[in-house]
């Protein structure tokens, strides 16, 4: 510890383990955890795909936190590029012009398909939702808005009425004027479809429906997941995403796509929608900009939408839009992406090792029910029977119903496997900078963990 700070404001003091769990038992309040029932891990440091704690053990990050490190921890061009921001001019306000803010907003507009040329910035994902929202409303006249089920967009007033999970149900009632539909989910089809083609038709159909009855021209927007993140890796079948672009232009429909977390490199392209060439209206985005090294997010909006907004002001604001700091990192990461071919490490590990090696893993794991996903950005969906899709646990179980996930996530973690697991699965979704034989590693880690969700299983089939 320091003996004087008074010449050195900016020191922390690194402590014991012991020393750091009193201080965040005794002051923090964690996050979706009921407080005095949660023991976090202390961590002392990270590089690359790996973080450790302060006794030495190491984890391969197989969740990439909470799949935003998209480009790795610790990344020294990006915190140079932190550090050199912070040296020239930490923060400026929204209303002025300033090279990192333009630049940022230049290079992400650069990447977005279409027309989407202006940049709103926000603090984050569930805010950018929010704002992207507002827009919707704003230039339709119109305050439905159409959210699927299985979904996920954030914890703020606006964005957790938006999510179509069990998040939600302690925050309602809430004011948001939402439409729920059902989504595409072929393993688990709401449809009762025989294929992806089928399940993807009567989705659309579906979807049609759920507007005739609401009134089209009371609906201002449709916000969806690209790729359903948090709530299973739900990749949409082909056609979906262009058959709900069509139906939005024929309502006059704003089309939202929240690419919170599957943006930025993690499905293999620097947006998932670019997987099925559709242009929305709006894109949602936060931390897979930068890997969330700084809290950053906005909405990138089309030359229609930004046009309603020439000659009346957006009734919206931050303090930190545009975060010098957070600029700056963005910057910095979409210029790490192209030099190190990080998109193209991604679209390879998806391709070559992590799907055909989850594949593997299934012909071996009864308990496996399906595996699906795109880049680093997997789901393993668990069951105690094949033939009835049975989950290895039920829906938003807790305490001993929960027993089998916490026994399996237990298993990777003693095994040094840091995994994301959620309901009845696991996700795959490690930096998109993880080497081959990296990824390869924790598929061997889970290849054992899995021997313990294979206890489970009650099915005929093996």
């Amino acid at each position: 510890m320091s003996a004087d700070r008074s010449t050195d404001i900016s020191y922390i003091d690194y402590e014991t383990k012991e020393e750091v769990k009193r201080k965040d038992r005794a002051h923090v309040f964690h996050t979706w955890a009921a407080q005095a029932e949660i023991d976090p891990l202390v961590v002392s440091g990270a590089k690359g795909s790996y973080f450790w704690d302060y006794d030495g053990h190491q984890y391969l990050d197989f969740a990439s936190q909470l799949v935003n490190m998209n480009i790795g921890h610790q990344h020294p061009k990006l915190v140079a590029a932190i550090q050199k921001q912070a040296n020239t001019l930490s923060t400026i306000s929204p209303a002025v012009a300033n090279a990192a803010r333009s630049e940022a907003a230049h290079l992400i507009a650069e990447i977005a398909p279409g027309d989407l040329n202006k940049v709103f910035f926000t603090n984050g994902g569930a805010d950018a939702n929010e704002h992207a929202v507002r827009m919707a409303q704003q230039h339709t006249g119109r305050g439905k808005i159409l959210s699927a089920y299985r979904s996920y967009h954030g914890a703020t007033s606006g964005s957790i009425a938006l999510t179509g999970e069990p998040r939600r149900w302690a925050n309602e009632p809430t004011r948001m004027p939402v439409v729920r539909f059902w989504g595409p989910y072929a393993y688990r089809s709401p449809f009762y479809a025989r294929d992806e083609s089928e399940e993807c038709e009567r989705a659309l159909q579906h979807l049609r429906d759920t507007i005739s009855a609401e009134g089209p021209d009371t609906i201002a927007a449709f916000i969806m997941e690209t790729v359903v993140g948090a709530n299973g890796i739900l990749v949409p079948p082909d056609g979906y995403l262009a058959g709900v672009r069509e139906i939005c232009d024929e309502h006059g429909i704003v089309m939202i796509i929240d690419e919170v977390m599957a943006g930025f490199g993690r499905t293999g392209e620097w947006f998932a929608i670019n997987h099925w060439n559709v242009v929305p209206d709006l894109i949602t985005f936060a931390k897979g900009s930068n890997s969330g090294y700084v809290p950053i997010g906005g909405v990138i909006i089309s030359d229609a939408i930004a046009h309603s907004f020439d000659h009346r002001p957006y009734p919206g604001g931050l303090t930190y839009s545009g975060h010098l700091l957070g600029c700056a990192s963005v910057v910095a990461s979409i210029n790490i992406f192209r030099e190190e071919n990080i998109i193209e490490n991604a679209r390879m590990l998806g391709k070559d090792v992590i799907g055909p090696g989850l594949r593997e893993l299934a012909e071996r794991h009864p308990s496996i029910g399906e595996v699906r996903g795109l880049g680093v950005f997997w789901a393993v969906e668990l069951v105690t029977d094949r033939q009835t899709r049975t989950p290895l646990v039920p829906f938003n179980a807790k305490g001993k119903d929960a027993q089998p996930m916490n026994d399996f996530a237990a298993a990777c973690k003693q095994d040094g496997l840091w995994p994301f697991v959620r309901f009845n699965g696991t996700h795959v979704a490690p930096p998109c900078t993880t080497t081959a034989d990296e990824a390869r590693e924790g598929l061997a880690i889970l290849d054992r963990a899995l021997e313990v969700t294979d206890r489970y299983y009650t099915g005929n089939d093996v």
